[in-house]
């Protein structure tokens, strides 16, 4: 049975509707908790922070805003306290619900350190959040093939290694704002191109504008509807669940042959036509192996587009730190 797109937010939950949180804002209001938690845990407090970041949506998924839960854990065996439901990987999953956000960042640092396929993050550097953000991928913290990617990145963009060396000491909170100074225009450029440059684990750098009658987010990249695949999804089905015709479907994802692809937790899946250009960026640097189409993905902007701005004449494969232009 198709399901229809609900089409306002008046329609959706109160905890939809209110005032969406910023990242920055975010850092501002659990920075002093993230430091508390590595002075006694010894967890980064910039990998908490950007954990919380990319798994809460910077504290506007419904996960966070319901359950208090910023850090996607579930509720595994033993659990005892409050449940919260939804789906994830799998239909109808249980999640760990909280009384307040503090309890999600005490329960983050006690689960991290009371398991044993983490210990060995404890061993390194409590400094070196690159090997922190790399060993959680290693350790199955989550599926997404580019979760560390995306942690090391947001940790970049956004400085929070300088609440490391707060919380160690090493630097007061002076110096720290002194150090997070940047220019406004150099930093806008950054965080078009660094936020876009990878599969989006990052949920909180798109704009939430929509949801299904059965609870499914709809987000927009460069103006451009999209949803999150589940693990084992596939074209034939998401067209039939969002009521679009699979040749359709296929041309919005570009996808020549659609009873071959089987889609990732993560992935994004656009439900219209790509943008004739992208409104965030301008231009994006191509890493190693990736072609046309694969950037048009990233950006959603069409590979026919980026072919003509280019002037390339061959749409397949790029050359890894060619410049390429996005409008």
């Amino acid at each position: 049975m198709m399901k229809r797109l609900v089409l306002l937010l008046l329609f959706a939950p109160l905890a939809l509707m209110a005032q969406k949180i910023t990242v920055e804002e975010y850092i501002e209001t659990y920075k002093d908790i993230a430091m508390r938690e590595m002075k006694e845990y010894k967890i980064p407090a910039s990998i908490t922070l950007a954990q919380g970041i990319i798994e809460s949506g910077a504290g506007n998924s419904a996960l966070a805003r319901e359950a208090k839960n910023h850090f996607g854990i579930k509720c595994h065996k033993g659990w005892e306290g409050k449940t919260y439901t939804m789906d994830d990987d799998a239909k109808d999953e249980c999640f760990r619900k909280y009384k307040k956000v503090e309890d999600s960042f005490r329960d983050h640092s006690i689960f991290l350190t009371s398991r044993s396929r983490y210990a060995d993050l404890f061993k390194l550097d409590i400094m070196d959040y690159e090997g922190w953000a790399k060993g959680l991928k290693a350790a199955g913290y989550a599926t997404s093939p580019t979760y560390a990617k995306a942690l090391i990145d947001r940790i970049k963009l956004n400085k929070l290694y300088l609440y490391d060396q707060i919380a160690m000491g090493k630097i007061s909170e002076k110096e720290a704002k002194k150090a997070n100074k940047v220019d406004e225009t150099t930093a806008e450029d950054e965080l078009a191109t660094l936020e876009l440059a990878y599969s989006p684990v990052d949920r909180s750098v798109f704009e939430l504008v929509d949801m299904t009658e059965d609870k499914r987010f709809i987000y927009e990249n460069n103006h451009v509807r999209f949803v999150f695949a589940k693990e084992g999804e596939t074209p034939v089905g998401m067209a039939a669940e969002f009521g679009i015709k699979l040749k359709k479907f296929c041309e919005y994802n570009l996808i020549k042959h659609p009873d071959d692809v089987t889609f990732h937790s993560g992935d994004i899946i656009y439900l219209e036509s790509l943008a004739k250009r992208n409104r965030k960026a301008k231009s994006y640097v191509v890493a190693e192996g990736e072609s046309v189409r694969d950037v048009a993905l990233r950006f959603a902007v069409k590979p026919e587009r980026i072919v003509k701005y280019n002037k390339l004449q061959d749409d397949k494969h790029l050359k890894k730190g060619q410049k390429i232009k996005l409008r």
